[in-house]
């Protein structure tokens, strides 16, 4: 009977198992884009990339031409209101090849502008396209001293690395997990088993940060996963979170 000595309360199956029974976090899955940091605004994306090639747009043309590019595609942005269909195959494959992620992401700019199209992907490989978010080096390095190892697993078609280290958090990742290099994406459990077996951690000891139901996926392959809302660039975006669950 519900609320005898056998312990039974109503409303919890008694399959679920007692959050103090938890295996303890042992290791971190960290998305990048939008988790460890976020790209450029738009209208410093296109005067910068204006600049490159020695042009000089005033704000309103920056403005209205960032718009436009942002609708048509951006990576690190909102997807393409539409993919035109001569772009159709490198987008399916965009984060599988370096290839097909350029290609994709120069094919979708130059329906604006193709002359600015390769400057404004060229944005995206350099350090100063980007902005952590003000708790990512502070969280890092607490899980660098707590011993707890971190990868980056992420959904890109092109190497992290380089670009980790400008930013000045290379130094505090232990591996990364790039969809273009294992054939595999996000939410696919199988990159999460790949980054799991890269930090020697079973994945139900590990926990899964991102910011998209992709980054979720790793719940599927038996991971902790902790989804952070949406932040401003540079702004404090959660990440401490990560701490008072270890």
């Amino acid at each position: 009977m519900p609320g005898s000595a056998h312990g039974y309360r109503a409303g919890v199956p008694e399959s679920v198992e007692p959050l103090s029974f938890r295996r303890p976090i042992e290791a971190v899955l960290l998305d990048f884009h939008g988790t460890i940091a976020q790209v450029e605004d738009p209208v410093r994306w296109v005067t910068k990339a204006a600049e490159s090639l020695g042009n000089t747009l005033d704000r309103g043309k920056a403005t209205v031409l960032a718009d436009r590019l942002t609708t048509a595609g951006r990576a690190g942005g909102p997807k393409p209101y539409r993919v035109p269909p001569h772009l159709a195959e490198v987008w399916a494959d965009r984060d599988l090849s370096q290839h097909a992620h350029r290609a994709t992401y120069e094919g979708l700019a130059a329906t604006v502008d193709a002359g600015l199209a390769p400057a404004l992907y060229d944005r995206l490989l350099a350090a100063d396209g980007w902005e952590l978010y003000a708790d990512t080096l502070p969280t890092l390095r607490a899980l660098r001293a707590a011993g707890v190892p971190v990868a980056v697993v992420s959904n890109i078609g092109f190497d992290l690395r380089d670009l980790a280290g400008e930013l000045g958090f290379a130094d505090l990742v232990d591996e990364f997990v790039l969809s273009y290099e294992i054939g595999r994406t996000k939410p696919d459990p199988a990159i999460f088993h790949k980054a799991c077996a890269a930090l020697r951690v079973d994945p139900e000891r590990t926990l899964m940060v991102g910011d998209t139901p992709a980054d979720a996926g790793a719940a599927a392959a038996g991971c902790s996963v902790l989804v952070l809302p949406e932040s401003e660039p540079g702004k404090v975006h959660g990440l401490g979170a990560v701490l008072r669950l270890l």
